[in-house]
């Protein structure tokens, strides 16, 4: 590793990666150079200017990390499982599992252009029916993503089938306590809530993205009446899952107040007006294009959502402690474990 990446660790070696890259992946061509995006706490991720276009490098951070934690080997492998599906992803490249290349594992898939949203109260658009659709197209794709044929895809070693709140439970605990920095009470009562009320295993199996969210998706926005999803990103959480915690999770983020810092929902905000449908209308429509009757146990896969996002904003916090985080803002979002708690804890005491 040279000086300069000592002094910056998310700075890449053009000369090693292009020595690389000319036998390993030569269709992408020779690597110009490696533009970091911003924003993003996970896996650090640049956008490649190369003779032959632009392409999108993803990598894990570097540093000691958690284990299961940032597997872009994961990401790069359901992107690939995804292609040419209803579930719209970029082109997946090539997979480097040699960290000693750039200093950690990372893939490259295709650039994709396209339009990101970070508010979810989609204040940049004028239409309240282009909101409306855009919701509606969000909600198309993760109906889609739970339909996807897990078998034909190649994906039925991708997680452990069935069981799967009671061992994400018990693997997002773990992982809470091992970055644990501080006592928080609303914690304590959420997880024992969870245990308590953990449903009996219902059999339904489907992948699941794990981080389903607006920011998540890249827009097509060429056409305001028919906006279209034209890539899901950020896989590094997919597995083999249940589709209700992806459906839950979305709408547990929509629940989050419209005031929050980095991570700004819905709450308290008019919804109608906006032309967003409402979390039953959303739910609604989710069932009825998977031939759902109805959803039991809601209330504990919200709460389940709310504490899974505490668990990883505190893993974000932890490496910010330990020196090695990919964001600035990593400190800020440690604010957010308390309050997401005890949000959690009023739907608990509002449903009962």
């Amino acid at each position: 590793m040279s000086k300069d990446n000592a002094k910056a660790p998310h700075v890449i070696d053009l000369a090693v990666l292009n020595s690389y890259l000319s036998s390993a992946c030569p269709s992408i061509g020779h690597v110009k150079s490696a533009e970091k995006f911003a924003g993003g706490q996970s896996n650090p991720t640049f956008k490649l200017t190369t003779d032959n276009g632009v392409y999108v490098l993803r990598r894990q951070p570097p540093g000691k990390l958690l284990k299961s934690a940032h597997a872009v080997d994961r990401e790069f492998r359901v992107i690939n499982a995804l292609q040419g599906s209803e579930v719209p992803v970029p082109k997946a490249y090539h997979l480097c599992e040699d960290a000693s290349i750039i200093g950690s594992m990372f893939y490259i898939m295709a650039y994709v252009e396209g339009d990101i949203f970070w508010n979810s109260a989609l204040p940049e658009i004028a239409s309240s029916a282009t909101r409306g659709a855009m919701y509606d197209e969000m909600n198309r794709v993760l109906a889609a993503l739970h339909s996807v044929d897990i078998e034909s895809a190649g994906l039925r070693d991708y997680g452990k089938p069935g069981s799967y709140f009671e061992r994400q439970l018990s693997r997002w605990t773990k992982q809470y306590r091992a970055s644990e920095l501080e006592h928080v009470e609303e914690i304590e009562s959420l997880i024992q809530y969870l245990e308590a009320n953990l449903p009996k295993d219902d059999g339904q199996v489907s992948l699941v993205h794990g981080d389903f969210r607006l920011d998540n998706m890249m827009f097509d926005m060429s056409d305001p009446k028919k906006p279209r999803v034209v890539a899901v990103l950020d896989w590094e959480l997919s597995t083999l899952g249940h589709p209700y915690a992806d459906l839950a999770y979305q709408c547990m983020q929509l629940r989050l107040p419209s005031d929050i810092a980095h991570a700004a929902g819905l709450g308290g905000l008019d919804r109608e007006q906006l032309g967003i449908p409402s979390e039953q209308e959303y739910i609604n429509a989710y069932c009825e294009r998977r031939g759902i009757d109805a959803i039991s146990n809601w209330t504990f896969y919200l709460a389940f959502s709310f504490f899974r996002l505490a668990a990883i904003l505190q893993g974000v916090v932890k490496r910010a402690h330990d020196g090695n985080a990919s964001s600035e803002k990593a400190m800020q979002l440690g604010a957010m474990v308390r309050p997401l708690a005890q949000i959690a804890n009023q739907t608990i005491h509002q449903s009962e």
